[in-house]
């Protein structure tokens, strides 16, 4: 039968009259969520995101995009091919306030809320980053532009005049004003780089107050020795992001540090860079933003939704694939050289002979390639099974790979295969050194350090002895030698001097090292 368009929900009635109005609604409405939201739009990655009454700026796909807080299809508002991020609405809704790449440095620039030709207002090429604004209109950045040493500092900058001035705070990263304009409630510490989990060392961030006229800033959350960061000011409390329970979560204390209370209870995912407007919150948690209502206590995903042609998901052709190349390794008979790039492992010949593709498999990352001593096959770091883990391969291309290695609980350095291809020695990332054996499939730690990981390590001809390099108490480098016959450490140089980078005579009777 024949349908009468447009589809309305008349028209579905009369067509089907056995379906009760309440599924014809909602069947209706399906039709249209579809119809509108999803033909041409995709989910992505969102970052940064910003709120100001009932819309949402973030950042995806290294651009700028607008959204009502209900979510639906965003609009995207900047194309460079640089990234523009930490976009934050004037407290008239009038302007937009953001860090961009355009030329070059990351400096401040403004553009109407609507879209528009961006506007640069600072020339620091200082890493400006924008914070906010404060009530009266001004834009609140960080730089290192006006410090000596490898710190922030916050500024005011007036968008109409140019006029600016430095707050007087030597490691201010962030922060916010209340309406006065003479209290700042602020993060001391820039992020310290590492996104470990529970961080609590000397450069973890924490919340001050500042009162202009005041000699010095009051920690408020000295409490605790974790990070708490992105302090916002809403009814007489300061909202801001901590991992106290041990996922970056929202929570909230009185303005003098007191009466602490949880907001949010996400697991796993981090909440990150968190903005309020009107008693209401969106941060980062995973790929998704997130908004928290103060009031109501609710906490929700805001599903967005891009119009876009995706471009780095198509098909790129690699014209200088040398230029990805990530490892490089010979064989014992200088015939072959095996290549990692781009996540995949290629062998290929000195002079003539065939280029091998090894690994094929899509969805798999590949790292550091080496041959066995045999160069039948390779040994290769895959995170096929979810962790990275020690498997081999056959060096000609034919064949599946063995997964050799089932403990991985942390990242792993690249491997090194003793010359009897009995042994695979190799170090993590917690300063232990391993050795793996292929006769009963288990890994053993034969060394660990609390000043450095291990490096430049060396077999012995005859398999019997490792030498490799350790970092002493006082940092300098030791060369260490390890008998596998006897289980002993013997040091080869003092403390009192760099040594390093060990290699056994062909006789194994010597040892050359720098």
């Amino acid at each position: 039968m024949g349908i009468e368009f447009p589809l309305t929900a008349k028209t579905l009635f009369n067509y089907f009259p056995e379906i009760n109005m309440k599924r014809l609604f909602l069947l209706f409405f399906s039709a249209v969520m579809v119809i509108t939201v999803f033909p041409n739009s995709r989910e992505g990655y969102y970052r940064f995101p910003s709120i100001h009454g009932d819309k949402i700026i973030f950042t995806a796909e290294g651009d700028l995009w607008t959204v009502g807080i209900a979510g639906g299809t965003a609009a995207r508002l900047t194309t460079s091919h640089g990234t523009e991020a930490r976009a934050f609405i004037s407290p008239d809704g009038k302007t937009i306030a953001f860090s961009a790449q355009y030329e070059g440095p990351t400096e401040v620039y403004t553009m109407p809320v609507e879209g528009g030709v961006p506007v640069r207002k600072t020339f620091d090429g200082g890493n400006a980053t924008v914070i906010g604004w404060t009530a009266d209109g001004k834009i609140i950045y960080s730089t290192t532009l006006f410090s000596t040493l490898p710190n922030v500092q916050l500024c005011l900058l007036d968008p109409k005049t140019g006029s600016g001035s430095i707050v007087p705070l030597a490691q201010a990263s962030g922060g916010e004003f209340d309406a006065s304009g003479d209290t700042l409630y602020f993060t001391r510490l820039p992020f310290q780089g590492s996104h470990t989990k529970r961080y609590k060392g000397g450069t973890a961030q924490n919340i001050w107050r500042y009162v202009k006229g005041d000699k010095e800033a009051v920690p408020l959350t000295a409490d605790y020795p974790g990070t708490s960061k992105d302090p916002m000011l809403w009814r007489g409390r300061v909202y801001f992001i901590s991992d106290r329970d041990g996922t970056m979560n929202l929570w909230s204390m009185d303005k003098n540090g007191q009466n602490l209370k949880q907001e949010t209870f996400n697991k796993g995912w981090d909440a990150k860079s968190a903005a309020l407007d009107n008693g209401k919150i969106v941060y980062q948690c995973g790929a998704d933003i997130h908004l928290y209502d103060i009031a109501s206590k609710t906490d929700k995903v805001v599903p967005i939704y891009l119009s876009s042609d995706f471009d780095q998901e198509m098909t790129t052709w690699v014209k200088k694939p040398m230029e990805y190349l990530t490892s490089a390794n010979i064989s014992s008979d200088g015939e072959k050289v095996v290549l990692t790039a781009r996540g995949q492992v290629f062998v290929a010949p000195a002079s003539q002979g065939r280029f091998i593709e090894v690994t094929r498999k899509s969805g798999v990352r590949y790292r550091n390639a080496r041959f066995m001593p045999d160069g039948k096959s390779l040994i290769i770091q895959s995170d096929e099974s979810g962790e990275v883990e020690f498997w081999k391969y056959p060096s000609n291309g034919v064949g599946k790979g063995q997964q050799l290695t089932h403990d991985g609980k942390g990242f792993r350095f690249q491997g090194i295969p003793s010359p009897d291809g009995k042994m695979i020695a190799y170090t993590d990332k917690k300063y232990k050194l391993h050795i793996y054996d292929e006769t009963n499939k288990k890994s053993e730690v034969i060394d660990s350090s609390q000043y450095g990981n291990f490096d430049n390590l060396s077999w012995s001809p005859d398999s019997k002895w490792l030498a490799y390099v350790s970092a002493a108490e006082n940092t300098n480098s030791q060369i260490i030698l390890y008998n596998f016959s006897t289980g002993k450490k013997t040091f080869l140089t003092d403390d009192r001097i760099d040594s390093y980078n060990p290699v056994w005579s062909p006789d194994g009777k010597w040892i050359y090292f720098l």
